[in-house]
């Protein structure tokens, strides 16, 4: 069965050979028959991957694999080849001086009120790294100074406290400040979905500047958190590629306190 995969190097015949002798140790003692399109039949795989007995998570995956690939060598008809999905892209983080550029645009602004909205808009996304309803629901009264630094108290679905990146300190001040106890990007009801629409409007195009994308501007905190911690540093240390290995690391990891994120992400350097 796993001969007539036919892999290109012998090394590479290794993995299949395990795996279809696992599946084989497997399957006759239930009464399977013996012949690759019983063995290989995607719910024979699935239930192999899923029930058989000693094995771990990665192990269960890696042979998984394995029996995907020669089934799809040996039984096209029961494996088709899987189609082609569209993949996003992880969008580029603004430039220094693009911020910068978005920032003057908000302070050229013909009346305060966009000034300030404007201004708060570019200090959250690019400052705390929020959007969507997190970024359209933060008050005045959800920035305060506290633990040494600025923290946003976001609400909703996951809410969190968000040490705010130093730089951004005291022109999200101005605008929480001048908010009060609405909405610091505008508008009266932080569930409509266009309420920001109109400042992004207003920051875009100007000087030669791209368009002004919330996605991006929190492209833009996640990168320069990342700088800050020195994660691509770590991950190249520790020979990971992956996003979900950290995934699996930080299940096991608690979060430190509000102090501690503070010192990390929010403190002036």
């Amino acid at each position: 069965m796993a001969a007539a995969a036919a892999p290109p190097t012998r090394a590479r015949a290794n993995a299949p050979l395990r795996a279809a002798a696992r599946l084989d140790a497997f399957g006759i003692p239930l009464g399977l028959e013996a012949v690759p399109e019983v063995l290989l039949h995607p719910s024979v795989i699935e239930r192999f991957a899923v029930t058989a007995p000693g094995l771990s998570g990665s192990a269960r995956r890696k042979l998984r694999t394995n029996l995907r690939f020669t089934a799809r060598r040996v039984v096209p008809a029961l494996a088709p080849a899987d189609a082609r999905l569209p993949r996003e892209h992880v969008k580029a983080p603004y430039s220094p001086a693009e911020i910068a550029g978005f920032l003057a645009l908000a302070d050229a602004q013909p009346v305060m009120s966009r000034r300030m909205r404007g201004a708060g808009l570019v200090c959250l996304g690019a400052g705390a790294g929020l959007t969507g309803a997190d970024l359209r629901g933060v008050r005045g009264t959800d920035v305060a100074c506290r633990s040494g630094g600025l923290i946003v108290d976001v609400r909703g679905a996951r809410p969190r406290a968000v040490p705010v990146l130093a730089r951004y300190h005291r022109r999200l001040l101005a605008a929480a400040a001048f908010a009060g106890t609405g909405l610091v990007t505008g508008g009266s009801d932080p569930a409509r979905k266009n309420v920001t629409t109109p400042l992004t409007r207003s920051l875009s195009g100007g000087g030669g500047l791209p368009r002004l994308e919330v996605s991006r501007l929190r492209m833009t905190w996640l990168a320069d958190c990342a700088q800050q911690l020195g994660l691509a540093t770590f991950m190249h240390a520790a020979g990971i590629t992956c996003s979900q290995r950290l995934g699996d690391l930080l299940a096991v990891l608690d979060p430190a306190g509000e102090a501690e994120a503070v010192t990390l992400l929010g403190r002036a350097r």
